[in-house]
């Protein structure tokens, strides 16, 4: 355990308090994550079997670095270790026992425009009208319900106004229509094991022999649903570690529970608090700037961070007449510490509150011919064409999935036009049927005219051909012999545009993708590539070996580090968003959003804001 005389006496406490509850509250830059991965080295070599853990992280950016450093601490014992993100390990729990809940194994999981399909189409089947209730809208309250543990017929009974009666009715269909569609969304993903181990004891009590320790990192953006999760299998041996900081939780917009990381020591008063304080990534300067901010808050829990590092250079003030003089200004420091320093674009970032505020900045870095790369812009698995070609996957998988047959039934053009599909959805309800299966029936279906029965007939042929080739052709060749079928590659060469042409490019990409999996994992199956994709986060397609400067909101810039930071917009309105009325707890959590930029700063930090007083 040669690995052990690498940390610090404090990490190293951290490292060996393995029985019984411990959180440990890791200032930022201050090793949590080597600490995390040691604690788990350290388990494993100390007999406990890798099998008995499960690791919960927010990114599998974050779950593959430290498997990696894992592996090079004990080797192949670490294989059977259950690490990922909580959505991806409940995922692959929920493939096991998904039947004990009435789903299919090949379950879909919906993301959000999955999910707003579903919900616009069944607002329109209740007559609810959209221009009235946003679909938007309705989306995020049912997501904030599930996030809280509240299920449909309690949200109908807590309804205080219209909005949220009709959102209950649409709550409930919606929950119905997922499992007649075998689909889980993400939300699902956390309240479905809940769901399970509340209804089967014996279940719950196999997974708590199972995880003997668990390991959470970042618990301070847990929400209600993880929290309970948690304690459901943490209730028997109670091995359960904590890694987080209560002055990062910045995700209370997504349902984070801040109140989950401050008192866990009233769920487990014997629980050990080790604080790591000592911050080994950024300048004096820097860290006395970040305390300043965060030490205005209340609720937190106290910590007093400091560093070896030296006092560093101060921080630089941008006061700017507009955003274009904004991003001048900007640009201007960049050309000059990558002469100063000798660094390179990829070692500044440039951070800001809203995505809307990236505009001006792409503009004058284009003109200034400054390589750029966006954290949360369009996500690659969230391009139309993209999305196309996945439903079309989708269905192979799980022919159950009615979103994603609708979304592609006459893409590319079959002549299925609205009507058609009105009186097959019919067909298919009055017999109890998928549309997938109903198609199959096309001959029997009443209404649709000659050439739409003809284009259901060949959709049908092209579904059940590629379900028996699924289990003769490897999932690179068939993924490839569909796409070549539909034909969607002629038409963007056809259609010829530069537009088109990306489109085009994006498809291969996706076929690429997939032999990339199937090469790199040894059992691939095409539901093991869905699943993963559907659970990527913005931040695991972030390049740090591409030279460009990295354009991120503050929200994306969690868990990474630069050289040279700028935080941008530092007015009122901005950061902090809204304006001065803001309540406490709101505004402490935008100090902590400003708090986690600051932190993400090694040597050199510029704030910038619009002079909005003098401009009037």
């Amino acid at each position: 355990m040669t690995f052990l005389n690498k940390v610090n006496s404090r990490q190293l406490e951290a490292i060996k308090a393995v029985q019984g509850p411990v959180i440990i509250v890791a200032g930022p830059g201050s090793g949590k994550t080597r600490v995390l991965t040691y604690r788990i080295a350290y388990l494993i070599s100390i007999g406990v079997p890798a099998y008995q853990l499960l690791a919960l992280t927010f990114t599998n950016k974050a779950a593959n670095e430290m498997k990696e450093r894992i592996t090079q601490q004990v080797g192949e014992k670490s294989k059977q270790l259950w690490m990922g993100t909580f959505h991806s390990i409940f995922a692959r729990l929920l493939r096991i026992e998904a039947d004990r809940l009435g789903f299919g194994k090949n379950f879909s999981i919906y993301d959000t425009q999955d999910r707003l399909r579903l919900i616009q189409s069944i607002m329109n089947d209740l007559h609810i009208p959209s221009q009235q209730y946003n679909p938007q809208a309705v989306m995020y309250r049912i997501s904030r319900a599930k996030n809280q543990v509240i299920l449909p017929e309690e949200y109908a009974s807590q309804s205080l106004d219209l909005f949220e009666e009709k959102t209950a009715k649409i709550y409930a269909e919606y929950v119905r229509r997922l499992k007649l569609n075998n689909a889980m969304d993400f939300d699902d993903l956390l309240i479905k094991p809940i769901e399970l181990f509340n209804h089967h004891k014996k279940i719950l009590e196999s997974y708590q022999e199972r995880f003997r320790f668990i390991l959470i990192d970042e618990y301070q953006d847990t929400n209600r649903a993880q929290y309970v999760l948690l304690k459901l299998l943490a209730e028997k041996y109670k091995n359960i570690c904590v890694v987080g900081d209560d002055a990062q939780s910045i995700y209370g917009f997504r349902g984070a529970d801040i109140r989950n990381i401050l008192e866990f020591t009233r769920d487990y008063p014997e629980a050990k608090i080790i604080h790591l304080e000592q911050n080994y990534r950024s300048t004096r300067a820097i860290l006395s700037a970040a305390d300043q901010v965060i030490k205005k808050n209340v609720n937190q829990i106290p910590k007093n961070l400091w560093t070896e590092n030296l006092d560093g250079e101060p921080i630089t003030i941008l006061e700017c007449v507009d955003d274009k003089s904004e991003g001048e200004a900007i640009v201007r420091n960049i050309f000059r510490e990558v002469e100063r320093l000798k660094i390179q674009f990829k070692d500044i970032a440039i951070m800001y509150r809203t995505n809307a505020q990236s505009r001006t900045l792409e503009d004058v870095l284009r003109k200034n011919t400054i390589p750029y790369a966006i954290i949360g812009g369009i996500e690659f698995y969230q391009r139309k064409e993209v999305k196309d070609v996945l439903a079309y996957f989708r269905l192979l998988v799980n022919p159950q999935d009615d979103e994603s047959f609708l979304r592609i039934v006459n893409y590319p053009n079959r002549g299925i036009g609205e009507v058609a599909v009105r009186h097959l959805r019919n067909f298919a309800s009055t017999n109890s049927q998928s549309l997938s299966v109903a198609i199959s029936s096309a001959d029997q279906i009443n209404g649709p005219a000659k050439k739409a029965k003809t284009g259901m007939i060949n959709l049908s042929s092209m579904f059940e051909k590629y379900r028996k080739l699924k289990n003769e052709l490897s999932m690179s060749e068939l993924s490839r012999a569909l796409v070549d079928e539909l034909g969607i590659l002629n038409l963007f060469k056809e259609e010829g545009t530069p537009e088109a042409m990306a489109r085009r490019e994006n498809v291969h990409e996706l076929l690429s993708a997939i032999s990339e999996f199937a090469a790199e994992q040894p059992n691939a199956t095409l539901e093991s590539f869905l699943q993963e994709v559907s659970l990527v986060a913005d931040v695991d397609e972030w390049d740090n070996e591409f030279n460009a400067v990295t354009l991120m909101t503050l929200h994306s810039a969690k868990g990474l580090e630069f050289p040279i930071v700028f935080i941008t917009g530092l007015e009122e309105g901005l950061l902090p968003y809204y304006n001065s009325s803001l309540d406490t707890v709101e505004l402490e959590e935008e100090r902590r959003l400003f708090y986690v930029g600051i932190t993400r700063t090694m040597n050199k930090l510029f704030l910038s804001w619009e002079d909005i007083i003098h401009n009037r």
